[in-house]
């Protein structure tokens, strides 16, 4: 396994980022990555602080030369995704990534890269190291807890921005460049109740579904990618009617943007029962890989006896929960009419979760278009409501209008073209990326998101094609060349 990241290229991109990957940094959590990138800044002698939101801010002069330029802000996010297999011993704010080099890939041992979005990172640092770089003005806009609410870009100081045009680097796809994006909701729903007694003569059964590949719910909801939670209340909906089974507890799902790879439930049933269940699990398994066929490939489901719980989940709410959970809207709603192939609103029902309590689920709502985001929205709180939850729609923000008009994707275009000889493919995003908060705080700022290629973020799977890596900062430093004068 080669984990000798610093013998990449471009050396500069690598070398910060293979220091990145051994810095834990998931949201919430970024004092350390923080601490780096000021660290760094301040070893160049650059003029750098942290705001009131906890981003850090960077300011690097022109080059000699280049003083007439617009000024260029690059922007990328600190934290990352903490995901990994359910069989991967791994602390994320202790533990340092295990990243190697696969073939024409860097990937990580069990759990998420954080290439989402540490190359944009390491690439910023790059260009903010190499003094041999033709550049106007560059400012550097770390934010900061992207990947749970956006809170850096909703918390970024007004007035700190002086830049003309901003480069956001958290795109994943190389050759394209992005000018739009979806806005999106958080539908945060609680279930309330009263623990009660395991009914008498009941045995117990561990319900576990996995092996989906999962994905970013923004980016990977397309591929119609299967949900483990929607899975696991399906079968379960359809024991409690058959077999009388009640639910004791259930964990299902990570986090609120990726999609659902693992759930599992404990389950109760009138005893003698058990054996008949795991048959109809197996029976069930071929009938989901069957309607998968092409999507999914590992799907894995099984069911095993396990200890008798002392409590359960109140009967009349795990009732309402299940069918509440088989009605939820999930994946792709609508698809665009103005952009072919691009997702325009859809939901992802990311975690189902209890704790003796309450039963806790979430689901990220998407969509370019304000008006379905708020109709979904709507929907939810009607459906879950109806079911006896309290429902709460949170964190709203806006999605980013493309401009096709704009003087930099003119300028990044042309410059994709000189270097490689064809035009970079132009379009939209579903993900929420933080280009629409910033530009509402920022009126007039001229915005592209552009990356290397990665595939599966928020996911185990994650990976970062090498070669892409090169050719997403030979296209960045070719840009700052290029940019429009004043």
């Amino acid at each position: 396994m080669d984990k000798n990241l610093t013998a990449l290229k471009p050396a500069l991109v690598w070398k910060h980022f293979a220091e990145i990957v051994r810095i834990p940094r998931p949201s919430s959590h970024e004092e350390q990555i923080r601490r780096y990138v000021l660290d760094v800044a301040r070893s160049l002698g650059l003029e750098c602080r942290e705001d009131a939101g906890h981003n850090v801010y960077v300011r690097k002069p022109a080059s000699k030369g280049m003083e007439n330029r617009k000024g260029v802000v690059l922007q990328a996010h600190l934290d990352m995704v903490p995901q990994k297999n359910n069989d991967k011993a791994f602390d994320f704010e202790k533990d340092p990534i295990e990243a190697y080099i696969d073939g024409e890939w860097v990937t990580a041992d069990g759990t998420t890269l954080g290439a989402d979005d540490g190359i944009g990172v390491a690439a910023i640092l790059a260009v903010l190291e190499d003094n041999t770089l033709r550049h106007g003005p560059v400012e550097a806009l770390f934010t900061a807890t992207e990947e749970t609410g956006m809170d850096g870009a909703f918390g970024l100081e007004e007035h700190l921005l002086q830049g003309d045009i901003l480069l956001n680097l958290d795109s994943e796809t190389e050759g394209e460049l992005y000018v739009g994006c979806a806005g999106g909701l958080d539908a945060n729903i609680t279930f309330n109740y009263e623990a009660e007694p395991v009914p008498a003569a009941c045995e117990a059964l561990r319900i576990v579904v996995k092996g989906l590949k999962g994905g970013h719910s923004g980016i990977q909801i397309g591929c119609q990618r299967a949900n483990a939670n929607k899975l696991l209340f399906r079968f379960i909906g359809r024991m409690a009617a058959d077999e009388g089974m009640l639910l004791a507890s259930v964990d299902g799902g990570g986090l609120r943007n990726a999609i659902p790879r693992e759930a599992e439930a404990v389950v109760l049933l009138p005893a003698g029962r058990s054996g008949t269940v795991i048959e109809a699990l197996k029976h069930f398994e071929q009938v989901v890989v069957a309607e998968f066929a092409g999507i999914e490939d590992s799907i894995e489901m099984h069911a095993e006896p396990c200890a008798l719980p002392e409590r359960m989940i109140a009967r009349a709410v795990g009732e309402r929960l299940v069918r509440a959970v088989l009605a939820c809207p999930d994946g792709v709603r609508r698809m665009s009419m103005s952009m072919p192939g691009l997702v325009q609103t859809s939901s992802n029902l990311a975690r189902v979760v209890s704790d003796g309590r309450t039963v806790r689920l979430q689901s990220l709502l998407r969509s370019s278009v304000n008006s379905e985001k708020e109709e979904l929205g709507q929907a939810f709180e009607a459906l879950f409501t109806l079911a006896g939850a309290r429902v709460e729609l949170t964190g709203s923000y806006d999605g980013w209008k493309p401009d096709m008009d704009s003087p930099i994707l003119k300028a990044m275009t042309a410059s994709y073209e000189a270097l490689y000889g064809r035009k970079p493919l132009v379009t939209a995003i579903h993900a929420g990326l933080e280009c629409g908060i910033i530009g509402g705080k920022y009126p007039g700022l001229d915005m592209i998101s552009f990356g290397p290629t990665i595939c599966y973020p928020h996911s185990p799977d994650e990976k970062v094609d090498i070669a892409s890596v090169g050719r997403f900062y030979e296209f960045l430093v070719h840009t700052l060349e290029n940019v429009p004068q004043k």
